[in-house]
């Protein structure tokens, strides 16, 4: 492997014909160079669409009331109901595969009325009640403060944590916003936290105009009675959320005498079936793109072994000169494998090392550009599919020199040294 004749012998055979070698390295090149890039590319818009969820718990599932669409038990069809709070014991002692739950309210509206002012200023914003455990399914990043606990829903304390937007619309540059106050609906409540969406786009700048208050206080204060406007749910580890959607469905209904064949009457949406559906869609793009980026590189093997056949003929009489003294079949093919291996190696890393170049220069100036790319995020390629694409490459190089290694002991020494 280490022999300096043996790689003297490999540089003069590939440097005698310096544009053929190049030509065929280039095909070999531009195989594994799109491979790279197209995978990239693939991955880019992955990151970008599950950035778009940020820490949202993929096996979740949102649960909310609609007008039921089939009379039951005397009650009329398009009949209006609430869950309510007593919905939530009953939920978690019938379903031990739920790991968490959390009711939720939402008051105003995004791009809604002005309903928050603080002095001179106001503006409308989405205003939700939650309970703590809505940070174990939809998290946030707190900037400054603290999160709601315990303690706010059973004291039913009147303090919110906002979004930056919320900070930045109310709020003077510099100025300290907590342990401050501002007025919800009319009614008073101190800032106690201040957060940051972890997701990105759209649905970052909607969740950073949010303002979360605790559950209870949000029900008593603006009269809500024991209402609930949805519920947020996930499944213990691997289990699937699907069956605990299905039972809290059934469960639900009968608590609020909703038809079991009534389909419109429960709104339910399960990320968990979407987030499968996603990287359904995103493995057949990535299947998709090593079937063509394989068969680019499978067109450029080919070339190195019609040139390595070529080379070959061109070399008859030396290698009937090396049978004559001494050397095995073996040596002959392993040399013209070598060689061949040799040729597709260095023109396949250049390709991988130019690729991964060229998607980290893209990554650069997406994120100098400040464009906005929520669809498309940090293009680029693992260290797994880099050793994978390597792997093809030194198996591809052993399969183009195989022919022309049996082409070039296939002769008898003595035809050989005859070739003309």
């Amino acid at each position: 492997m280490f022999d300096l004749d043996r790689w003297q012998e490999i540089y003069q055979v590939l440097s005698r014909n310096k544009m053929r070698t190049f030509l065929t390295a280039f095909g070999v090149f531009w195989g594994i160079f799109m491979l790279v890039v197209m995978l990239g590319a693939g991955n880019g818009l992955e990151n970008g669409v599950t950035q778009n969820l940020g820490d949202l718990a993929t096996n979740s599932v949102f649960i909310w009331t609609q007008q039921t669409s089939v009379p039951y038990n005397g009650l009329p069809r398009g009949r209006n109901y609430n869950f309510v709070n007593e919905d939530v014991p009953a939920l978690k002692r019938a379903i031990p595969e739920m790991k968490y739950i959390a009711p939720r309210l939402r008051a105003g509206g995004f791009n809604g009325t002005n309903n928050v002012v603080r002095g001179k200023k106001s503006g409308g914003f989405s205003i939700m009640g939650e309970y703590p455990v809505i940070n174990q399914i939809d998290p946030v990043n707190i900037m400054n403060g603290r999160f709601l606990n315990n303690l706010d829903i059973k004291y039913e304390r009147k303090v919110v944590i906002v979004g930056i937007r919320v900070i930045e619309l109310l709020f003077e540059e510099g100025e300290e916003p907590i342990d401050q106050y501002i007025q919800i609906q009319g009614v008073y409540f101190k800032v106690v936290g201040i957060f940051k969406s972890k997701r990105s786009g759209e649905q970052s700048d909607f969740e950073n105009q949010n303002i979360y208050m605790p559950f209870t206080t949000m029900q008593k204060t603006f009269n809500m009675g024991n209402s609930i406007g949805f519920f947020a749910i996930t499944s213990k580890n691997n289990i699937p959320v699907t069956l605990v959607e299905t039972k809290a469905i059934e469960i639900l209904k009968k608590r609020h005498n909703v038809a079991p064949e009534d389909e419109r009457a429960v709104g339910h949406f399960n990320l968990e079936k979407e987030f499968k559906q996603m990287r359904g869609l995103f493995g057949g793009i990535r299947g998709l793109v090593w079937v063509v980026g394989i068969g680019t590189l499978l067109a450029g093997i080919i070339g190195v072994s019609n040139i390595m056949l070529v080379v070959v003929k061109e070399r008859t009489r030396e290698f009937g000169i090396q049978r004559a003294i001494g050397a095995t079949p073996w040596i002959i093919v392993r040399q013209v494998i070598t060689e061949s291996v040799v040729l597709t190696t260095f023109a396949g890393y250049f390709g991988l090392v130019v690729g991964v170049g060229l998607l980290e220069l893209i990554n650069k100036l997406l994120e100098s550009s400040g464009a906005d790319t929520e669809m498309f995020l940090h293009p680029g390629v693992n260290f797994d599919m880099a050793i994978t694409a390597l792997t093809i490459l030194i198996f591809s190089g052993m399969f183009a020199g195989l022919i022309p290694a049996k082409k070039a002991v296939s002769l008898k020494p003595i035809d050989a040294l005859r070739f003309d």
